[in-house]
């Protein structure tokens, strides 16, 4: 096994979540859950075996192994991590993840949300379902395998700036430039993953966010263009035609033929 379908649009039960310790008595376990997940955040170097799979464990390695799997963890002397035994849920929303990641420079934040976790579980289940959410969104977001069907790490530090910054002025050479590539590579990779340019993409999260204000607060239309870096309030009224379907009064007042009209 090299991969499992994380299912993600539901919280997770969380069942239990700890530090364990292994490796003192003995060099290797056997170990499963019939019903539960087990979310492992390693501190040690060892492996991990899955059937005639073998996945090195390392320091800031993250491991995802599916309910009613037996696995095999072979230690190194002491040997602790962070673990989660939980349930997920079937929902539309997946992600293909491989069964062991590096982490790289996510485990420093990965190993806060588990101690989050691990701290709240005992009084405050809740907040150690949002830490633990977070967390697997988190590694289902890592860079990884080629055909995972997660997006290009580029195109993710993209989307995140443009959120960021839609109140401003952004063209393509910024956002290139806040990412660290060249303006022809993230043209390239941005279109073959979202199907979309990035010019084309900004208009269409401008326009987005500026149909939520619309409808779900009391700004005036001239602080709402403004707030989604559309200066010009003829030229904001022109984009809504084009993307929403009709003006931002008629917006307002629910006479929208749409909500989102496609954007090319």
């Amino acid at each position: 096994m090299k991969h499992v379908t994380l299912p993600l649009g539901e919280a997770p039960t969380v069942v239990n979540a700890g530090i364990g310790v292994h490796g003192v008595s003995t060099d290797h376990d056997v170990f499963r859950l019939p019903d539960l997940w087990q979310l492992h955040l390693y501190h040690y170097d060892g492996a991990l075996s899955l059937g005639p799979s073998l996945h090195p464990i390392r320091p800031g390695h993250v491991s995802l192994v599916p309910p009613n799997t037996e696995v095999h963890f072979h230690y190194r002397g002491r040997s602790e991590h962070f673990y989660v035994h939980l349930r997920l849920h079937d929902s539309a929303t997946a992600r293909l993840v491989p069964v062991m990641q590096d982490a790289a420079a996510e485990s420093a934040r990965l190993a806060d949300l588990l101690r989050h976790a691990v701290a709240a579980m005992p009084t405050f289940p809740p907040r150690a379902t949002a830490e633990v959410w977070t967390a697997l969104w988190r590694i289902a977001e890592l860079p990884g395998d080629e055909g995972t069907g997660r997006r290009h790490p580029f195109v993710t530090a993209a989307q995140s700036y443009i959120e960021e910054h839609l109140a401003g002025p952004l063209s393509v050479p910024d956002v290139a430039r806040a990412v660290g590539i060249s303006h022809t590579h993230l043209t390239r990779v941005f279109r073959t993953e979202t199907g979309r340019t990035v010019v084309s993409y900004i208009r269409h999260r401008r326009l987005q966010r500026a149909r939520h204000l619309l409808l779900s607060s009391t700004l005036s239309i001239t602080a709402i263009a403004a707030a989604v870096g559309i200066t010009d309030l003829q030229a904001f009224n022109k984009s809504c035609r084009r993307e929403l379907g009709a003006s931002p009064r008629d917006i307002r007042a629910g006479l929208s033929t749409g909500p989102d009209r496609p954007v090319p």
